[in-house]
């Protein structure tokens, strides 16, 4: 009879434990949930139609007159060329999961890319799934942006963002090196990874031709001013690593694409250049 009353005892410990474990996870959520200052979620009260109304700094947001991202259509566009360089470079980096995107962040020189002359600094790159930016119409399964910015506090448009289209195909070389990183932040809002020496030169950013227009940055605070270049060359990226990266991220942002914004009758080029 003891035996039995002890067996009972420890069975409902075992599901009071259980029971707490699960209470103090949801409550961990819901705090994770709680703080998201915006999301990716349509008709949310913090979702893309609503960024602008959030914040008074975030005003730029539905008022902006150059906003990202624009369909990209050759209908639309002016013929340009010019030679650009980028002087890419190995250096220490880390991998952060903001909740919002997965992103690799340079805590160095990691090298440059030049336009007209000026210098801008490679700062990070991450990714949106789906792509932000469309190009004559069609939306691709994932753009990964690479951030600039000039140390020059005198040039008026500091930001430059390369963005890189990727289609479902083969699995991408760089995600590829990236993967046992991200698996380990699944879920884990602002945690970071010591990647060690990343050399963005793996990225295998380079086109031909690419589009150039000036737009903004595709979250909040929505900042205009950032010159745009998307490249036309198409690359591929394998469904599983797609996958991962919307796993990755909160569930408010596995599709972590802003709703494309009006052209509002900007110049969009389209350069032809040697890198």
């Amino acid at each position: 009879m003891k035996n039995q009353i002890s067996k009972c005892i420890n069975i409902l410990a075992s599901i009071l434990a259980l029971l707490f474990l699960f209470g103090a996870k949801s409550v961990n959520v819901q705090a994770t949930e709680d703080d998201r200052e915006f999301d990716y979620i349509r008709g949310s009260p913090k979702g893309p139609e609503k960024w602008g109304d959030l914040k008074p700094e975030w005003a730029e947001c539905k008022n902006g007159r150059m906003q990202s991202p624009i369909d990209l259509s050759l209908a639309r566009v002016r013929f340009m060329s010019q030679p650009e360089r980028t002087t890419y470079k190995p250096f220490n980096a880390t991998l952060k999961n903001s909740g919002y995107d997965i992103s690799v962040q340079w805590k160095g020189d990691a090298g440059s890319r030049f336009i007209n002359g000026t210098e801008y600094r490679l700062q990070q790159v991450h990714w949106h799934t789906p792509s932000e930016h469309t190009i004559n119409g069609r939306r691709y399964d994932m753009e990964l942006h690479m951030v600039h910015e000039s140390p020059d506090v005198n040039v008026q448009n500091r930001i430059a963002v390369v963005g890189v289209v990727y289609q479902i195909g083969h699995p991408d070389p760089f995600l590829s090196m990236l993967n046992a990183s991200i698996s380990s932040v699944i879920d884990k809002k602002d945690e970071e990874v010591n990647l060690g020496v990343i050399n963005p030169n793996d990225i295998q950013s380079g086109s031909l031709s690419y589009y150039r227009y000036m737009g903004s940055l595709t979250t909040p605070p929505c900042t205009e001013g950032v010159i745009w270049t998307v490249n036309t060359k198409v690359k591929t990226v394998s469904r599983s690593q797609i996958n991962l990266l919307k796993e990755a991220v909160l569930y408010y942002a596995e599709e972590n694409a802003r709703p494309l914004q009006p052209r509002n009758n900007r110049d969009i080029f389209l350069y032809f250049s040697r890198f």
